[in-house]
């Protein structure tokens, strides 16, 4: 059990790594492009593994349903958007953001499901999240902290 809990830790950690890494790139470039180069190094990767390790087209792959196979574009999505709002709201409100919607729609999920979950206790989680970006916000915003001025450019 310890291995999984350090795994999933280090999922963490790699993608507030990731997204760092993919905002510096979307801000020297755009979101869609820091898109674009995180999937494709990230499918050549995939694909040298795949042939070394074997695997990456297995039997039975084609009988999954067509929505099975959605999880690549909302992962574009995903991506782009993390690139963008990392750059403009910062590293950790982005993080909370993030972890606050896969919260919710979570919550929302397992309802929809009638899965056996606690509500109370996820609504709490929720809210536990969303009250640390809002205190994150706020000490942000206090006396002798500087802050970034909103620029907008006109032609």
């Amino acid at each position: 059990m310890t291995l999984f809990i350090l795994l999933a830790c280090l999922a963490g950690v790699l993608v507030g790594v990731s997204r760092q890494l993919n905002g510096r790139l979307s801000m020297s470039t755009s979101p869609l492009v820091a898109s674009f180069w995180n999937h494709a190094v990230g499918f050549a990767i995939l694909t040298v593994l795949g042939f070394f390790v074997g695997g990456l087209l297995p039997s039975g792959a084609g009988n999954a349903p067509w929505y099975a196979y959605l999880g690549g574009p909302v992962g574009v999505i995903f991506v782009a958007a993390g690139s963008w709002a990392i750059s403009r709201i910062g590293a950790v409100n982005t993080a909370l953001l993030i972890i606050g919607g896969q919260m919710v729609s979570g919550v929302i999920l397992d309802f929809l499901q009638s899965a056996p979950a606690s509500l109370w206790a996820s609504t709490f989680g929720v809210a536990l999240i969303l009250g640390g970006m809002t205190i994150s916000r706020r000490r942000g915003k206090g006396a002798g902290t500087p802050q970034k001025a909103d620029v907008t450019l006109t032609e």
